[in-house]
């Protein structure tokens, strides 16, 4: 499973940058090894240093954890999805629960204030900003199977920008090591026949970067023999996640040979770019902001710097025997370029694939985007829009998703094609793809909102083209049958509003179009994004990062509905679902959970993180998002809706139009409900999975009471009913935003129990309105 250990306890546990090459693989694994060579040779390369894989052997060693975490992979079957997660946070825990051995952290240390003394001046501040900030590193993982010739394992482990300081160095560091067991890279060796692996570390300085991008020296699709390169505004890990679809620039190799100038750039394609990430030196952290309007269609990339790339892609190229290279590169704000790696391309070349001359001779096309891996494929379309919609790919099916991740691998093997709304060519998963001969389109824009789960269409990759229908693929002069006729979408108008639950902001203006509001926008999923437990944040006076955080997220949302209402849920967090988060190991162990310390009666302890809550809403309040309300969940008693508001009053939410309304989750709400109206709720939606949980005494997570489960139970439809009736009286809108919202059965229901609105997921939200609309014409 793991490498030899005294293999590597023969070097040091941390070296310089400088002082290691191609051949060193086994001390620095292939990133670092790529890393040092491209020093030699003269290439620009921020100055740094490796924690060897000694280091990381010496761990697993001490604490005698190679047969330990060999019998977990052992006793894993990788092709289930389930299996393969539980086994990767098994062994990542272990790895993370082992102190860091004093002799490996002294020397990182004393490496770190050696680079800072050398480029920063050790413990100063800088800028005089109020935090105080270190040297500022970027700290990668470096795995002895990956960045090789014959296997990229690209994405496989982890990378983290702008550490800041020893204890978040240490910290980091110990993260990539856990990460040689991600899901991904866990199920990726064993695809490529891997079985012992060591990891080092890259500690660089980080490069302030205005622009960066990556560049391939052949055409990753197609195999042509030009220099592509991709490039985007600010850090360069929004192009490899596949968060934006980058600028694309084709450059003739043969051409910039010759020392040609403008004539030798073939094409340049430009995207809209409408987020960047960069450092915030007040709140010390990365965050993803808005590119000024200026420059979301703005070339980012200027000639000279594309033909300087190009230049520096061929020499590297030719330094590694003319081996294809896949290259990633920063700038400066002064116009520095910046190499920070290097890797084989282990994709085919254009000899090597085979093209099918084809005709569709008229057929839909629904979509077009970026081919990023080759291929012709029919097939179901199966949506993942959520990390647990992986667990539901089968065999054969079409995944569609807002952006490529290489999270998607272990999946990825049982799929006939990928399909994304964000990413380009150069994005971790695209070229994943290639390496598994999958067909792959990339930055389609809009895949997740046109395309249907279940919905069979044809990929052509080659083209970026998905069509509609299974097609039967012939050569030649033969043509293409489809099997699925076209219908266009019809749209009534109803009485009862049709929102949708939400919780991001992409591709929100297309969904506003659709929807009358936003009945649950939760906050949760912008925190996880972040990675720290909001309340860590609070206790060490961050309160500002966490209403920016939140802020930002919840931003172009409102924007896109304005006027529509937007309901903003309140922190409704279980202590076992931010565990995994930095600070979230301060959480109390819950026998259950569900019915423990959550929703407002946690925010009503901690009242700093609902503080901060209501303190975001009101500052986009005065924005001008005033369509933006708050929405308490968990209510048990009038007490706490008096308290929030009270809350509320200190930070000077504006009540009026920031109204509050509450959640019907429990028993002692529906109870109640008349209480609540006359303490001045503006409306009450239902959450049917607590509430039927609790109804029933069933708790949903166990499968053997699964089938006695149901929201159509007499007593869960009953509570229902009464408190439609009672809102209904005191004029206070209802509205539904649990998944039975997105059921027709329960929208024909709840159409004849009188409730106002209903919530439901984004890709029921035409099937709902039609329900709504035949019940509302069957009443008449």
């Amino acid at each position: 499973m793991l490498k030899d250990y005294t293999l590597s306890m023969n070097y040091g546990y941390v070296i310089g940058l400088d002082q290691i090459g191609k051949n060193d693989i086994k001390i620095a694994g292939g990133k670092g090894a790529n890393i040092g060579e491209m020093i030699k040779f003269g290439i620009p390369v921020p100055s740094g240093f490796i924690v060897t894989t000694s280091s990381f052997d010496h761990l697993i060693q001490i604490n005698n954890l190679e047969n330990q975490i060999g019998q977990i992979i052992k006793n894993t079957d990788i092709e289930n999805t389930t299996e393969l997660l539980k086994a990767s946070k098994s062994i990542k825990k272990i790895i993370l629960s082992c102190k860091m051995p004093s002799e490996i952290e002294s020397k990182i240390i004393e490496s770190y204030k050696n680079l800072s003394e050398k480029d920063h001046g050790y413990d100063k501040d800088v800028n005089n900003y109020p935090t105080k900030i270190h040297l500022l590193c970027a700290v990668r993982s470096s795995a002895t199977a990956e960045d090789l010739p014959t296997a990229s394992f690209a994405g496989q482990q982890s990378s983290f920008l702008n550490v800041n300081g020893k204890e978040e160095l240490i910290e980091s560091i110990k993260k990539c090591w856990a990460s040689l067991f991600e899901p991904r890279a866990i199920f990726y060796r064993s695809k490529h026949g891997f079985s012992k692996v060591s990891i080092a570390v890259i500690v660089q300085k980080m490069v302030n970067a205005q622009k960066s991008g990556i560049m391939f020296t052949v055409d990753p699709s197609t195999g042509d023999n030009i220099i592509l390169i991709e490039s985007t505004w600010g850090l360069g890990e929004s192009i490899v996640g596949g968060e934006v679809t980058p600028d694309s620039y084709k450059v003739s190799k043969a051409e910039v040979g010759k020392g040609a100038g403008l004539e030798a750039i073939m094409e340049v394609k430009l995207s809209q770019k409408t987020k960047m990430r960069l450092y915030d030196y007040t709140l010390a952290t990365n965050v993803e902001i808005n590119v000024p309007e200026n420059k979301v269609n703005e070339q980012v990339l200027t000639n000279d710097e594309i033909l300087k790339l190009a230049e520096y892609g061929i020499m590297i190229e030719k330094y590694y025997g003319d081996q294809p290279q896949d290259i990633e590169f920063a700038i400066d704000e002064t116009g520095k370029i910046t190499f920070v790696q290097t890797r084989a391309i282990t994709t085919k070349t254009k000899e090597m694939i085979e093209k099918i001359d084809i005709s569709y001779n008229g057929k839909k096309k629904l979509l077009q985007g970026t081919g990023a891996s080759p291929g012709i494929v029919s097939g179901k379309i199966k949506l993942i829009l959520r990390k647990d919609d992986i667990t539901k790919i089968e065999n054969g099916d079409i995944i569609v998703t807002t952006m490529t991740s290489p999270d998607l691998v272990p999946a990825m093997s049982k799929s006939a094609a990928i399909i994304t709304d964000l990413g380009g060519r150069t994005c971790h998963a695209a070229i994943v793809s290639r390496e598994m001969g999958i067909p792959a389109i990339v930055g389609t824009q809009k895949a997740t909102r046109i395309l249907r789960d279940a919905q069979e269409v044809t990929v052509d990759a080659y083209n970026g083209i998905v069509y509609e229908g299974k097609l039967k693929l012939i050569r030649e002069q033969e043509q293409y049958e489809e099997q699925i006729d076209a219908k266009i979408p019809f749209t009534p108008i109803t009485n009862i509003k049709v929102k949708v639950n939400i919780a991001f902001g992409k591709g929100a203006k297309q969904i506003a179009s659709k929807a009358d509001g936003v009945g649950l926008l939760r906050i949760e999923h912008l925190i996880t994004l972040c990675g720290i437990h909001p309340a860590k944040l609070v206790k060490q006076g961050k309160q500002e990062q966490y209403i920016k955080i939140l802020m930002d997220g919840i931003r172009p949302i409102a924007e896109a509905f304005n006027p529509k209402p937007v309901w903003v849920r309140t922190l409704d967090a279980r202590t076992d679902e931010f565990r995994n988060l930095e600070g979230g190991e301060d959480e109390p162990e819950e026998a259950n959970p569900m019915l423990g310390w959550h929703g407002i009666r946690r925010s009503l302890d901690e009242q700093e993180l609902l503080k901060s809550e209501f303190q975001a809403i009101k500052r986009l309040h005065e924005e001008g998002l005033t369509n933006l309300q708050v929405m308490l969940p968990f209510v048990i008693s009038v007490e706490e809706v008096r308290k929030a508001k009270e809350i509320a009053k200190q930070v000077s939410l504006p009540l009026d139009k920031a109204k509050i309304g509450i959640m019907i989750e429990t028993p002692a709400s529906v109870m109640i409900i008349e209480d609540l109206c006359k303490e001045g709720i503006s409306f009450a939606s239902f959450g049917t999975n607590d509430l039927a949980q609790l109804i029933l005494g069933i708790d949903r997570n166990n499968e053997r009471l699964a089938l006695l489960s149901s929201e159509f139970h007499p007593s869960v439809l009953r509570s229902i009913e009464m408190v439609i009736n009672t809102c209904n009286r005191y004029g206070i809108e209802t509205s539904i935003c649990g998944e039975s919202g997105s059921n027709p059965n329960m929208a024909r229901i709840l159409v004849k129990y009188g409730i106002k609105s209903i919530s439901c997921n984004i890709d029921a939200i035409d099937t709902i309105r039609e329900v709504i609309h035949q019940e509302e014409q069957s009443l008449i």
